[in-house]
């Protein structure tokens, strides 16, 4: 079994959006429409802005499947961008705060702005989204449940029952009816009221998701090395989308304020019929990790974005030739975007764990791994 990996091509208006994953056993039935619906939920959120009245995501199966099951090489998955015109573009003239034009051009010693943000664009996203939801469906295929969902938006938090209570159902009913793919049921008109006041504005909002994972065995993930410890490459995944500026597991930052008596999750004999193995856990501070392992609890991940960088109102730079100040230009945008990160959040979440899953339980076929699955159970109760 080869180690699980994926990459990415395209521009945000180039001809289209190419993603490959490796790794994929051979016999996962692969539901195409479930990976539409993903793409249909990140193009969704209130305060989204022109480019998704314009696209239609709906991937391409290109290799890697036979007969709707994968067959163990390469899956080639294609998005096409229906916004085609990257050689009509004109070259900007300024550079836009918040965005990587003014490093990308000073890296490439060219006053190219656009060899730099087609790329750097969130449009890319789109396809992370098509490959996690490739991905995801090897841990569904063990009860695995990842969930994505707004907690806070421009500093205002919505009011989150606890999702771990609601059940999967009710977690799902929630997010379905809210714009804003939360979780409180009354925050929808506050929340709008604060996105229509940010474009009156021209201003633009960032916020806070979180992600959460439910039925992962411990010890997934590894101890041995700081590169191999889930958490750094959770983090790292995360931190990897374009405008996310924090991460935290479980309690996070509040655990830097608390004695450790109120930080560590004490651990105690499993009932019947509980969890995995013969032990249990009364509270799960960790966020269900610990020395760079998942501990059976459910995974916990919040993710702070910042606003969209392009606002309508503009941000102070200079004409790149004459150094004049002027306000950066404005290109179409979102007034925010965090609901649908929560989207792309999933997807990355989904990446990290299947790569963890098949290093722990690698085999060449769906079966093999499930084999390798059982006797991991059974193991569990030995400990």
């Amino acid at each position: 079994m080869s180690q699980l990996r994926w990459n990415t091509a395209g521009e945000s208006h180039g001809r289209a959006l190419i993603g490959i994953l490796e790794g994929l056993p051979l016999g996962l039935p692969l539901d195409v429409a479930g990976i539409d619906a993903e793409l249909i939920r990140r193009q969704g959120g209130y305060g989204r802005g022109g480019r998704m009245k314009i696209e239609t995501d709906r991937v391409e199966v290109l290799s890697g499947v036979r007969a709707g099951e994968t067959i163990g090489s390469p899956l080639a998955l294609s998005l096409i961008n229906l916004d085609y015109k990257i050689d009509e573009l004109p070259v900007p003239t300024n550079a836009r705060p918040g965005h990587a034009d003014l490093a990308g051009s000073q890296k490439f010693g060219r006053r190219d702005p656009r060899a730099v943000l087609e790329r750097a664009s969130a449009r890319e996203t789109a396809m992370r989204v098509a490959l996690g939801g490739a991905a995801r469906q090897v841990l569904e295929a063990f009860g695995v449940e990842i969930f994505g969902h707004l907690v806070e938006l421009g500093g205002q938090p919505c009011s989150v029952p606890d999702p771990d209570a609601l059940g999967t159902a009710e977690r799902g009913r929630r997010r379905m009816n809210s714009e804003f793919y939360c979780l409180d049921d009354a925050a929808d008109e506050r929340l709008k009221a604060l996105v229509d006041a940010a474009a009156a504005d021209r201003d633009t909002l960032g916020g806070v998701f979180e992600v959460r994972t439910y039925g992962l065995l411990p010890g997934l993930g590894h101890f041995a090395s700081g590169s191999e410890r889930l958490t750094s490459k959770l983090a790292g995944a995360l931190m990897s989308i374009p405008a996310m500026k924090g991460v935290e597991f479980g309690l996070g930052f509040e655990s830097a304020r608390l004695p450790g008596s109120g930080v560590h999750d004490p651990i105690r004999a499993a009932q019947a019929g509980e969890g995995e193995g013969r032990y249990a856990r009364e509270s799960n501070r960790s966020g269900g990790l610990e020395g760079g392992m998942t501990t059976g609890e459910p995974l916990v991940l919040r993710v702070a974005m910042k606003p969209i960088s392009t606002l309508r109102r503009g941000v102070p730079t200079v004409d790149f030739e004459s150094l004049e100040p002027m306000r950066a230009t404005y290109q179409r945008s979102d007034v925010t975007a965090a609901p649908a990160a929560s989207v792309v959040g999933e997807a990355m979440v989904a990446l990290c764990l299947a790569e963890a899953f098949l290093a722990k339980f690698g085999g060449d076929s769906m079966s093999q791994v499930a084999q390798a699955v059982d006797a991991y159970r059974a193991d569990l109760g030995k400990i």
